[in-house]
This record gives structure tokens, C-alpha cells and sequence, in this order.
């Protein structure tokens, strides 16, 4: 085995000593057709393959075919997946983002796999803190890339996250990997190509450190994450279609994400699905207006203050003007 193949093996192994049947996504670009072939040197037969046509560019059924034809001379299964409807909305990336997710881990839980594995790198995660940064995350979005999460209920592995873009490059080049290269991630109208070519020109910004930053944030972020958890369990109290949170001494970024957790916690049960709630949402405006004691109202959740009592509840449908005489 190759020097890189067992520091695959081992940053493999350190996200996933207990996780058998991995299923990788392989889009056909140099970063995944490299992990790919890391992953056929270094791990035991047993991991299948997958890639994603988003259906919004013709290239992509060639892209598919090329993966598929490669995992065919591995002895490697393989499926290309593709969304029953087309992809729409103000942000085409994001929409292709959430298409693709649900895509592979409704996959990972047909063909019960372990995992999905993807082909994030170092100078991926350092433009994402960059995007995060200038738009004015806290905490949990200059995280970043997580190296192991959940999503859809599946856990998802990053391996690749301490390995540059230019490593992965000239593995499948020495290798003669065939690969396709995305017009799309030169495409200026995109903010992820802006900030690329921005760490591109300005070496003195130092991919790898932006990297490490953003994995200790995620490391803090973890410990923040426990911790409202256990405070979650000890105070709030959800029922009647409501969410009481007692919130005496709590420093501001854990009443933020129990706040966020309380509107989400409602919304769910009311069945609003629209627009998406995240994590990520702004509710600045909300925490002022119940830390001074005042009632205010977001998301379809009305928010209220009963001493040190936090209460969330669905906002009534409004109702409609009565008509005047004719």
C-alpha cells in the first residue's frame, strides 16, 4: 500500500472504526474519483459507489456513465441517482444541495449502508469559513464542514478534510483516473468560485490554517451542542402544541439555539413546512424582544415572557378582512 493509501486508511478509520458497508458519492470530479481511488487501495471490498444527475446539466449523464464504467473495471457496485422533479428556486446551488442529500441517504437506507462518505477537502472547508465569515455567522456556520455528522438520519463522514485540492489532482493524474472537471466551479456568478479564486491569489490567507480554525469551531461547536442539549432536557417543557423554556442565567448563545430549538419544535408539530427553518436562522430581533420582556412573533411562532418562562406557541391564521357594503 501506497504512503497515501494508509493515511487514507487511517483518517478513514478515525471517522469510521465502526461503520461497515460505506457508500461513497462519486461525482466524477478529480476530488472524488481521487477518494475513490484511495478507497479502493485502502479499504476492504465491501463499500458501493454512487453519483447524482442533477439533471441541470446535459454533461452529467456522461459524468454518471464515466463513474459507473470505472467502478465496472473495480468490481465496485454502482448507481447513478437522479430527483423525479425538476430542480427550482432562487438559489439553484442550494436547491441541488438538498436534492442531492436526500437523494444519497435515501440510497444509504435502501441498500443498508453505514454510511455515506463524502469528498470535501481542506480548501473546500476554508472557502466555506470564508462564505460564512463575510456573511456574518456565528459559531456553528465558521464550523464549517463537519468530518462526521447526521443528516436525514444517516451519518455522513468526511475523510478528506486534512487532504488539499492539489494532492487529490495529482493522485488521479499519476493514477490516470479519468475525471471530469464541473464548468460550473469556474462560474463567476457563484459565490463558493469568488472566494476560491480569492485563497487562489492570496497564499498569505493560508488554506490549511483557515481549515484547522474551522475544525476547532467545530470541536467548540460539539461541546455548545451537549451542553443545550442537557439544558433542553432539563427545562423546557413541550406539549399542547407549545414549548416552555425556563431560561434564568443562561448566557446568550445557548438561549439562541434553545430558541431556535423551541420555534423549530412547534413548527413541526403545527405541520408548517414553509418556509425551511434552520439552525442557521437569523433571530437576533426575537432575543432582544424577550430578554427585555416582550412578546414578539417569528416563523408562524408567537414568543412570550412569563417571568423567567420563555413560551412558544403557533401564531393564529390571521383572519380576513371584513368586506364593506357593496
Amino acid at each position: 500500500m501506497t504512503e497515501e493509501g494508509r493515511r487514507f486508511a487511517a483518517d478513514f478509520a478515525r471517522l469510521a472504526s465502526d461503520i461497515t458497508n460505506p457508500l461513497f458519492a462519486v461525482s466524477g470530479g478529480p476530488d472524488s474519483m481521487a477518494m475513490l481511488t484511495l478507497a479502493h487501495e485502502a479499504l476492504p471490498p465491501g463499500f458501493t459507489v454512487a453519483s447524482i444527475d442533477h439533471r441541470l446539466r446535459p454533461e452529467a449523464v456522461e459524468e454518471s456513465a464515466m463513474v459507473a464504467a470505472h467502478c465496472a473495471t473495480l468490481g465496485i457496485p454502482h448507481a447513478t441517482l437522479a430527483p423525479s422533479e425538476p430542480i427550482t428556486g432562487a438559489s439553484i446551488q442550494a436547491q441541488a444541495r438538498t436534492t442531492r442529500y436526500a437523494l444519497l441517504t435515501d440510497h444509504a437506507r435502501a441498500i443498508g449502508a453505514g454510511t455515506l462518505v463524502t469528498g470535501h477537502h481542506a480548501d473546500d472547508q476554508a472557502e466555506t469559513f470564508l462564505m460564512r465569515a463575510a456573511r456574518g455567522s456565528g459559531l456553528a456556520g465558521l464550523a464549517g464542514v463537519r468530518a462526521r455528522t447526521e443528516i436525514h438520519g444517516v451519518t455522513v463522514i468526511r475523510p478528506l478534510l486534512d487532504w488539499r485540492r492539489a494532492e487529490l489532482r495529482a493522485i488521479v493524474r499519476r493514477a490516470e483516473v479519468p475525471f471530469f472537471d464541473d464548468p460550473s466551479n469556474h462560474d463567476d456568478r457563484h459565490d463558493r468560485t469568488r472566494f476560491r479564486r480569492l485563497l487562489g491569489e492570496n497564499e498569505w490567507l493560508g488554506t490549511p490554517n483557515l481549515a484547522r480554525a474551522a475544525a476547532a469551531l467545530a470541536e467548540t461547536d460539539t461541546d455548545v451542542r451537549a451542553m443545550v442539549e442537557w439544558i433542553w432536557s432539563e427545562r423546557a417543557k413541550v406539549g399542547g402544541g407549545e414549548v416552555k423554556l425556563a431560561v434564568e442565567k443562561l448566557p446568550r448563545e445557548i438561549l439562541r439555539r434553545l430558541a431556535r430549538r423551541a420555534i423549530g419544535t412547534v413548527r413541526t408539530e403545527a405541520g408548517i413546512v414553509a418556509p425551511e427553518w434552520t439552525e442557521a436562522a437569523n433571530i437576533e430581533k426575537l432575543l432582544d424582544s424577550l430578554m427585555a420582556g416582550k412578546r414578539t412573533t417569528q416563523a408562524g411562532i408567537i414568543a412570550s415572557v412569563r417571568g423567567d418562562v420563555w413560551r412558544f406557541r403557533e401564531a393564529p391564521p390571521r383572519r380576513a378582512p371584513a368586506s364593506g357594503p357593496a
